[in-house]
């Protein structure tokens, strides 16, 4: 990974679209810092579009599509994506499956849910799965104490038993039925609102993210970003990010924020 440094205005020139994992990327513990809110407000009135990409759940990206100075948000690891019209006040939403994939893979999920915590004490349902509409967010260090890396592994093991796809977030290991990531609902939303297709994303996007979920994202654009503490899971990271920055967390997403808006002399 290089350095922030590296990534120099000739490089940016093109960049209108910043997307942005949330947990420990945008957040720093579990909070959303006035320095990271403050960032995303400056780049929106700098002109750039704003789109989160998380693991979090659809109650939470509604909240995040309506209150935050951003163009959209991407939810459940890809199951959706909302934009919220606020002239006409409509929030727009936008799944990957149909309604009645949903609730049979809903089925699934929570029969899972309760065989995954059955067999591996110490972890727990995600605070925010009541908020869930596509996925089932297993805890190993949010509200509870950290499981071992083994601990974890066996999470993932027990989707992938049962024909779920399943990602570890710095927090959370989610799993879905789908054939759907991050990126796959980047690569429609940009299409869609943006009339943006792979090559044009290339010069036009910026990622930044922190986890193994986020790697589809970090070995799709060229222009990947991970704030410093993505350098604690790339043992657990197929495609790092192409930069680093040298702050941690939400400093590391302001850090970024700052030398976008330099190089653009905003």
């Amino acid at each position: 990974m290089k350095s922030l440094r590296e990534l120099t205005p000739a490089k940016l020139q093109d960049v209108r679209i910043l997307l942005s994992d949330i947990d420990d990327t945008i957040t720093s513990e579990g909070q959303l810092e006035a320095h990271a809110y403050s960032a995303l407000h400056r780049l929106k009135q700098a002109g750039f579009i704003v789109i989160p990409v998380t693991g979090r759940p659809a109650g939470w990206c509604d909240h995040i599509a309506r209150m935050w100075p951003v163009d959209g948000v991407i939810g459940e690891n890809g199951a959706f994506y909302f934009v919220y019209d606020r002239a006409r006040k409509k929030m727009r939403q936008v799944f990957w499956t149909d309604d009645d994939a949903m609730r049979r893979n809903r089925a699934r999920l929570d029969a899972l849910g309760s065989e995954i915590l059955e067999a591996i004490p110490g972890c727990a349902l995600a605070s925010d799965q009541p908020y869930r509409l596509a996925d089932l967010a297993v805890d190993f260090c949010e509200d509870v104490p950290p499981l071992a890396e083994h601990d974890v592994e066996r999470i993932v093991a027990q989707f992938e038993k049962a024909g779920a796809t399943a990602k570890v977030s710095s927090i959370h290991v989610n799993g879905w039925f789908g054939d759907y990531d991050k990126l796959t609902m980047t690569r429609r939303m940009l299409a869609d609102e943006y009339s943006l297709d792979e090559a044009q994303s290339a010069r036009s996007v910026i990622f930044a993210g922190d986890s193994p979920n986020d790697a589809p994202m970090f070995g799709a654009f060229d222009l990947s970003v991970g704030v410093a503490n993505v350098r604690d899971m790339l043992h657990r990271i197929a495609s790092p990010p192409a930069y680093v920055t040298t702050h941690h967390s939400g400093k590391g997403f302001s850090e970024l924020a700052d030398h976008i808006l330099a190089a653009r002399g905003a």
